[in-house]
């Protein structure tokens, strides 16, 4: 784990990492406020990595609000591929995360991601408990494939010893709502919070009367507010 490149976004200052996995270096950005008080080691979904518009502004408005954030790629994301790593290499990639997050900050450490780096998150902590984690925050959980409601994908939740956000649309087909609803009841630390009209991606429809900025905003105001309520 290695600090190279120091640059700057438009709001934040943003540092470039390397963060080592079963295969091979990856690159890591840690965007850190200078008020932070939280670390949110966030990975990417399936398809897109840590650059795209959702990770990046995800990042800057949770930095605007005092959450350091390290987003990271996955190794096949690195290597340009579309097919995700095996799930022992997605493990140890949110792992080194994980320490790489620890390492550079002295900060309250909480973990999440976007889809599958939510979903990677939770196993990886449902397999092997990540000391000083202080939750899990999920930006649209993918609970099944879409048009395929089931549950399966959430039975390893019963393992994780931390408290746990759920940030889900109203219109995520990745996650029927009256199947959510039930598991976030039956698991102990589980916080559901539903986005009125936001589909998997928090897009929302011109006819709900916000934006999307404002949707982003919304979920990441609760994601903050789960995050010092927690702290305090």
């Amino acid at each position: 784990m290695s600090s190279t490149v120091e640059r700057t976004t438009t709001e934040h200052s943003t540092t470039e990492h390397t963060l080592e996995t079963p295969k091979g270096a990856v690159s890591a950005l840690l965007t850190q406020p200078d008020d932070a008080f939280a670390v949110l080691v966030l990975g990417h979904g399936a398809g897109a990595g840590m650059h795209h518009p959702f990770m990046v502004k995800t990042a800057n408005l949770l930095a605007d609000r005092g959450v350091a954030v390290l987003r990271y790629q996955f190794p096949y994301m690195e290597k340009g591929g579309r097919r995700p790593d095996s799930k022992a290499t997605l493990f140890a990639t949110v792992r080194g995360a994980a320490a790489l997050g620890k390492e550079l900050n002295e900060l309250p450490l909480f973990l999440g991601g976007k889809s599958m780096g939510g979903r990677m998150s939770s196993m990886a902590v449902a397999e092997e408990a990540i000391e000083g984690l202080r939750g899990l925050v999920f930006f649209g959980f993918p609970l099944h494939p879409s048009g395929k409601p089931s549950t399966g994908r959430a039975d390893h939740l019963q393992e994780v010893s931390v408290p746990m956000l759920f940030l889900q649309g109203t219109r995520d087909k990745l996650a029927e709502l009256d199947l959510l609803k039930p598991i976030c009841d039956d698991l102990e630390m589980a916080d559901l919070r539903i986005i009125d009209g936001a589909d998997h991606s928090f897009g929302v429809l011109k006819r709900s009367g916000r934006t999307p900025e404002e949707a982003h905003e919304e979920i990441v105001d609760l994601a903050v507010g789960w995050m010092r309520q927690l702290l305090e």
